[in-house]
């Protein structure tokens, strides 16, 4: 069988993160939901997106398909369910669609004409931003008991401090030695070829993806995933880095998602709580207003390709897009546009020349090339994003 994953209703509400890339390939957990539904389903998947992504991303169709809603994430109940549908049958979730089988031959899909087989399981979804890091515990276990199944940890060095090592997995090619690690709480897998160096204190659930390193004497609080070749120093607390990123010095990062290829200064902190206690609200590319998280605790979110500068401060609630340039003293508004260069005294727009340029260098120190794609891709979200910049 063909199996296509699609964006669904909220692409737009997973902005920044969804600019660059499309919803199933968000990392929650340990990894990203594409992988998730290949390793479920034993089979490749590819997916239909926003047209300016599906030159990178395409849609590859067979005469018969099941598409599938992205933003859920697998397990063995509802992917026992997708690997029997027939043709004319779909799986609801209450009113919203999470699978249907499909053919070539079919242009619109009329649900009223197809049989609803209903899903009463509970089940993961990531809807908003915020969801990433919220429900990152729960995807963390979830992928930890898939990923170590049957499977035997190397072993855990005797220099350790360890509680609770049977919720502890460790994979080929990783170093630790003398550091503190508290599965107590919530498992902590520690990937391929990673590096946890001396003195840190990891307190899980936390993933540690392939390549990735915890910095000496690190502090890292559960649920936390670090992703793969990324770098992480001070401390940590529920925050979600995706692949390539560094926040490589002391400095606080709270209930957080960092995209792709950024880099966090020395020093810089978030702010995770208001002075108030107040519920968190977080900038909303539909309505281009603040909107309810329904949350205490929420801080950072922050676009693929951004950066800041050495002693940055962000306030509770802040959304920065992809690309931008932060840096100098105070702290930045709570929206930072994609593109934006500056700081606490204002913003210009950051020409995607110069972007570029730093992409291209930044990527190639990690054998990656900045392709036409890439390019292509940011310069349609340059475009998409000028309404939000103000010179």
């Amino acid at each position: 069988m063909n199996y296509i994953l699609f964006d669904g209703p909220f692409r737009n509400n997973l902005l920044p993160f969804t600019y660059i890339r499309p919803v199933a390939d968000i990392r929650v957990g340990i990894l990203t939901i594409r992988e998730k539904w290949e390793a479920y389903l034993d089979s490749t998947t590819t997916t239909v997106t926003e047209d300016y992504l599906s030159e990178k991303y395409p849609m590859v169709e067979m005469e018969e398909n099941i598409m599938i809603n992205a933003s859920y994430l697998p397990n063995f109940e509802l992917v026992e369910m997708i690997k029997n549908l027939e043709k004319n049958q779909a799986i609801f979730k209450d009113e919203d669609i999470i699978a249907f089988y499909t053919n070539e031959a079919q242009e619109d899909i009329d649900f009223s004409t197809f049989e609803a087989l209903e899903f009463n399981d509970d089940i993961l979804r990531i809807v908003n931003t915020w969801d990433i890091f919220s429900k990152n515990g729960e995807a963390i276990q979830e992928d930890f008991n898939f990923i170590t199944q049957n499977r035997k940890s190397k072993p855990i060095p005797s220099s350790n401090n360890v509680i609770a090592p049977e919720n502890i997995f460790i994979e080929e090619g990783a170093t630790l030695e003398f550091t503190s690690l508290n599965a107590s709480n919530g498992p902590i897998y520690i990937g391929k070829n990673t590096e946890i160096m001396e003195g840190s204190l990891i307190r899980g659930p936390l993933a540690l993806c392939e390549g990735a390193a915890i910095k000496l004497g690190a502090k890292i609080y559960g649920p936390t995933t670090i992703g793969p070749y990324s770098k992480v120093g001070g401390e940590v607390n529920n925050s979600v880095l995706f692949a390539f990123s560094n926040k490589g010095h002391d400095g606080f990062l709270g209930n957080s998602v960092i995209g792709e290829w950024c880099n966090l200064g020395a020093d810089t902190n978030n702010s995770n709580l208001k002075n108030n206690y107040a519920e968190v609200r977080l900038w909303d590319y539909q309505t281009e207003s603040f909107a309810r998280t329904g949350l205490q605790f929420c801080g950072l979110m922050m676009g693929d390709h951004s950066k800041c500068g050495i002693n940055t401060m962000f306030n509770t609630g802040t959304v920065v897009g992809v690309s931008s340039n932060i840096f100098g003293s105070g702290f930045p508004r709570n929206f930072v546009p994609s593109f934006s260069w500056g700081g606490h005294g204002g913003f210009t727009t950051y020409l995607t020349s110069k972007a570029f340029e730093v992409a291209k260098v930044v990527m190639a120190r990690r054998q990656i090339e900045f392709s036409e794609q890439d390019a292509a891709i940011l310069l349609h979200v340059f475009e998409e994003t000028k309404k939000f910049r103000r010179e």
